[in-house]
């Protein structure tokens, strides 16, 4: 049951999105079409899910205080270890991509390569380091239902702004708030609207 909150707490209560607003460089650039919304999400999901139990592992066996050699610590190379991990993945998945679907690979264009700066990836790994400490993430497991669940809620975000910004082009805006300016306002409405999830418990 503890895993099981973690998985729903991490796609709905602490959703990179809404509630963090993390991620929102690629979220509000590549949310314009939801069949190039789900492939970036499909790739955030990935990398998040590879790289979160894998920085884990990094953590425990490497960079705790006395992981490796008795009275070392190594956390403070958390950020460029967990840096290069991500970076390894994202160069993986786009050479899959550009393999298997070239004109996903087109429509990404730059924002793909950029999944490696992406800051929902990278706060998936800090979190967990600092879940680990407050005991909320105790194995392996957990730290891949994690992974995942994070991953999941970005890509339900990206999806969900897509189809609302799809309607949009038929809908009504004042001038000054086409593209960016509505894509923020709802963003906010939708961050506000996943607040309903806060305190679920199963």
């Amino acid at each position: 049951m503890e895993t099981l909150n973690l998985f729903i707490s991490s796609i709905f209560i602490d959703n990179m999105v809404f509630a963090f607003f993390f991620g929102m460089c690629s979220y509000i650039a590549v949310s314009k079409s939801v069949k190039t919304a789900l492939g970036l999400g499909l790739a955030v999901t990935f990398v998040q899910t590879m790289t979160v139990p894998l920085n884990y592992l990094l953590n425990e066996y490497v960079l705790a205080p006395n992981a490796l050699v008795e009275g070392v610590d190594l956390s403070f190379l958390s950020f460029i270890i967990f840096i290069a991990v991500i970076a390894a993945f994202v160069q993986l998945v786009e050479m899959v991509v550009e393999k298997f679907s070239p004109t996903l690979y087109n429509q990404l264009g730059i924002f793909l390569p950029l999944i490696a700066v992406n800051c929902a990836i990278m706060g998936g790994s800090l979190f967990m380091q600092q879940m680990v400490g407050a005991g909320e993430i105790n194995n392996f497991g957990q730290s891949v239902v994690y992974g995942l669940g994070s991953g999941i809620g970005w890509w339900i975000a990206i999806v969900m702004m897509a189809a609302i910004r799809e309607r949009c082009t038929y809908s009504n805006i004042p001038a000054p708030l086409k593209g960016p300016g509505i894509a923020f306002i709802i963003t906010g409405l939708l961050g506000i609207a996943f607040m309903i999830f806060s305190g679920i418990q199963l």
